[in-house]
C-alpha cells in the first residue's frame, strides 16, 4: 500500500472545487466518510455529484445487495440526511421510504449529507446478516460494507466513484482495493483516497479498518490478504494463515487456470460473545474479498474448520455469480430487486465445489465427503421437494419461497452433484461441472451478462443434448433427485447408522433456530432431533426460554451451545420452554446425544468396473 504526503491545502484545492460551481468535464461522484470526527456512535458521509442538468432526481440507499438474497434495507440506519444547495443553504427534499430521498430542486443541488448508525451493536441487528453489516467503534474497528455508508443517485450508477476516507493513524485498511493515495492531513489522521469506475464496484469492495493485524502471502500470482479483528487479541493473522493459505493453494489447483484474481482480501471480524455485538455468523462474497464473521470465543481447531467450509464457498464465486451471471445479477437494481432463477448454480454448485475440492485436493477422507453428501439430503428433504429451483429462486424474496432459502446450500449443492456425475457419465469420464462452469466463463465473463432464459440452452449447447432432460426434469421441474440411482453409478449405497450429535447442532444442521424480530430460539420444526432432545421431551416450535436457570435468545445462543458441550454425563438439565402460550419445565439427565442417519458407503466392486472409474472420475477430475 503506497503512501504519499499531501498537503490538507492541496486536498482541498484537488477535492472542493465543485462548490465554487466551476463545471469540471467527468468529474466523478465523491463519496467522503469522515472515522475520525464519531459523533454518537455515527459516522458522517457526504456524497458530491456532478451538476446536475434533471429538474430533479432521487438519492438511494440500498434495500438489498447481491449475495444476501434478503431485504435489508439499509436506509434505517441513516439519519440526519440533508440536501445542500451551491451556497451552502439546506434544499427542501422528501423521504419516500426508508431507502430513498427524493430532491425537487436538483439543479440547485451540490451535495447530500447524511449521519450513519451502524449495525452491529443494534439488538437484533434489524434482522441484517453480519456479514453485510456495519460496525462502528471509534478509534478500534470500523467494518465499511459501503452499502451501509455509500449512496447513488437516480440514474448514476454507472458514474465513477472517487471515495475518500478519513481515518485515524493507527488504523489500517483492510481492503482489495488499491489506495489512489494516502493523505497525511495532521498527526492524528489520515485520508486514503480510492477511485472506482462504477457504484457496483462500491459496494463490491469492502473495507475494514483496525489496527495493524495483518498478513499475506502468494498462491500462483495471486496475493491473498488476510486482516483479523480480534477484539481480546485471542486470534491474528498470523495464526488464521497456515489454515487459509493450504486451503487456497488447493483452491487454486483444483481451480486451474479459471481464475485471474490478482488480489484477493479476507477481511475476518471476530465477535465478542461478552458484548453486545455482531451474531450473525457467516461470511459474504465479493469480486476479490470475503466478509467473514465468526464468535471469538471459537476453539482453534474448530475455528479452523468453520474458516475452511465458509472461507472456501466464499473463493468458489469467482466462478459464478462473479464470472457467469445474469443481466439481473450485473444490473442488479439496488431498491427494485428482480432476481435471477439461478440460485441453483449462484449458491448450489458453489456449495458442491466448496465440498468437492476438499475430497479432490485430499484435505478430508472420502467417508468424510459421502457423510456431508448424506448429511444434505437429509436436510434438503425438510423442504418441499417439488417445488422447481427455478420458480423458488426467481421469488426468492418472497413468501413462501424465501422461506426455502436455506436450501439453496442443500438441494443447490445436490443439484450440482449429481449433474456433475450425469455429465460424467454421458463423457466417459472427461467432462465435470467444473469444466462446464470454466466453458460458461470463456463464453461470458464478468462483464458479459446472460439472459436468464437463455441459460439452460448454452449448457445444452456446451454439453449434451441428454442434459437437457436433467434441467427440466430436477431444475425448472418439480420431480424430486432420485439420489439413490445416480449413486448406484458411482459405486455407492445407502444405509441407517447413529453418529454423535451436539446437544443442539448436528454436523452443519442446526436443531434450533431464531427469529430475528422477537430475538426467540426456538426448536425447528419438521426435523428428526437426536437422542438428547428426544429424552427431553421437546416439540418443533417450543420457544427456549432459559435453560439451567439461564436466560437465552439469538444473542446469546453460542454462549448456549458452547456452554452445553461442557456439561458432564449425568448432570442433571433443566429447560424452560413456551409450548402453544404455555409455560413448560423439561428436565432430563445429560448424556452424549446420538442420532440416525443414512449414510454413503462404496460396494465392494473390482478397481476396472465401469461404477468405480467413474467414481474416480467424478471425485479426482
Amino acid at each position: 500500500m503506497k503512501k504519499a504526503i499531501y498537503t490538507l491545502a492541496f486536498i482541498g484545492t484537488l477535492y472542493s472545487c465543485k462548490t465554487t460551481q466551476t463545471q469540471k468535464e467527468d468529474q466523478p461522484v465523491i463519496a467522503s466518510i469522515d472515522l475520525v470526527n464519531i459523533d454518537e456512535d455515527k459516522v458522517s458521509v457526504n456524497i458530491d455529484p456532478d451538476r446536475f442538468t434533471t429538474k430533479n432526481t432521487t438519492f438511494y440507499i440500498p434495500k438489498t445487495v447481491p449475495g444476501t438474497y434478503s431485504t435489508d434495507n439499509y436506509g434505517k440506519f441513516i439519519e440526519n440526511f440533508k440536501a445542500i444547495a451551491y451556497d451552502g443553504s439546506e434544499l427542501e427534499f422528501e423521504k419516500l421510504d426508508d431507502n430513498s430521498w427524493f430532491v425537487s430542486n436538483a439543479k440547485e443541488l451540490d451535495k447530500v449529507s447524511y449521519q450513519v448508525n451502524d449495525t452491529y451493536d443494534i439488538e437484533g441487528e434489524e434482522g441484517v446478516f453480519s456479514p453485510s453489516g456495519t460496525n462502528i467503534e471509534a478509534g478500534k474497528n470500523f467494518m465499511l460494507n459501503l452499502h451501509g455508508f455509500v449512496g447513488y443517485f437516480e440514474n448514476e450508477k454507472e458514474e465513477a466513484y472517487r471515495l475518500l476516507v478519513k481515518r485515524p493513524q493507527g488504523l489500517i485498511p483492510g481492503t482489495a482495493l488499491s489506495k489512489t493515495v494516502t493523505a497525511s492531513t495532521s498527526m492524528e489522521f489520515k485520508e486514503d483516497i480510492y477511485s472506482l469506475d462504477r457504484y457496483f464496484e462500491v459496494i463490491d469492495n469492502p473495507i475494514m479498518y483496525a489496527k495493524p493485524d495483518t498478513t499475506s502471502f502468494m498462491v500462483e500470482g495471486m496475493e491473498v490478504l488476510i486482516n483479523v479483528y480480534s477484539p481480546n487479541k485471542k486470534y491474528t493473522s498470523e495464526s488464521i494463515k497456515p489454515g487459509i493459505e493450504e486451503m487456497i493453494i488447493a483452491q487454486k489447483r483444483f481451480l486451474g487456470e479459471v481464475d485471474n484474481t490478482g488480489k484477493y482480501a479476507i477481511l475476518l471480524y471476530l465477535s465478542d460473545s461478552e458484548t453486545q455485538d455482531a451474531r450473525g455468523f457467516g461470511a459474504l462474497e465479493h469480486h476479490t474479498s470475503t466478509v467473514v464473521v465468526l464468535p471469538e470465543a471459537m476453539q482453534p481447531e474448530q475455528l479452523q474448520k468453520t474458516m475452511t467450509d465458509v472461507v472456501s464457498h466464499e473463493f468458489f464465486h469467482i466462478l459464478t455469480p462473479l464470472n457467469v451471471h445474469s443481466k439481473e445479477v450485473h444490473y442488479f437494481d439496488y431498491n427494485d430487486p428482480k432476481m435471477s432463477q439461478h440460485l441453483w448454480m449462484y449458491e448450489g454448485v458453489t456449495e458442491y465445489f466448496a465440498n468437492l475440492f476438499q475430497i479432490n485436493q485430499e484435505l478430508i477422507e472420502k467417508q468424510d465427503f459421502y457423510d456431508r453428501i448424506s448429511e444434505k439430503i437429509k436436510s434438503a428433504q425438510q423442504f418441499d421437494d417439488t417445488m422447481p429451483f427455478t420458480e423458488m429462486s426467481k421469488n426468492i424474496l418472497e413468501e413462501p419461497y424465501k422461506k426455502s432459502y436455506y436450501n439453496v446450500y442443500q438441494k443447490g449443492a445436490l443439484i450440482g452433484m449429481a449433474l456433475d456425475i450425469r455429465l460424467r457419465e454421458l463423457s466417459d469420464g472427461k467432462m465435470g461441472i467444473l469444466d462446464l462452469m470454466k466453458a460458461l466463463s470463456d463464453k461470458y465473463g464478468m462483464d458479459k451478462p446472460f439472459t436468464d432464459d437463455q441459460l439452460f440452452e448454452d449448457i445444452i449447447a456446451l454439453t449434451y443434448p441428454e442434459i437437457r432432460t436433467f434441467l427440466e426434469t430436477y431444475i425448472s421441474g418439480s420431480t424430486p433427485i432420485p439420489y439413490r440411482e445416480f449413486f448406484e453409478k458411482v459405486g455407492l449405497e445407502e444405509s441407517e447408522i447413529q453418529v454423535n450429535t451436539g446437544y443442539f447442532i448436528k454436523g452443519q444442521t442446526p436443531y434450533i433456530d431464531g427469529d430475528p424480530a422477537s430475538k426467540e430460539l426456538f426448536f425447528r420444526e419438521n426435523i428428526e432431533f437426536n437422542s438428547f432432545l428426544k429424552k427431553l421431551g421437546v416439540k418443533g416450535g417450543d420457544i427456549i426460554k432459559s435453560v439451567n436457570e439461564e436466560k437465552y435468545n439469538i444473542l446469546n445462543v453460542y454462549n448456549l451451545i458452547m456452554t452445553a458441550e461442557s456439561w458432564k454425563e449425568g448432570e442433571k438439565v433443566n429447560f424452560v420452554v413456551m409450548r402453544d402460550g404455555e409455560k413448560l419445565e423439561l428436565s432430563t439427565t445429560a448424556s452424549q446425544p446420538t442420532d440416525s442417519e443414512l449414510t454413503l458407503t462404496e460396494k465392494d466392486l473390482p478397481e476396472s468396473s465401469e461404477e468405480v472409474k467413474l467414481r474416480n472420475a467424478w471425485l479426482k477430475g
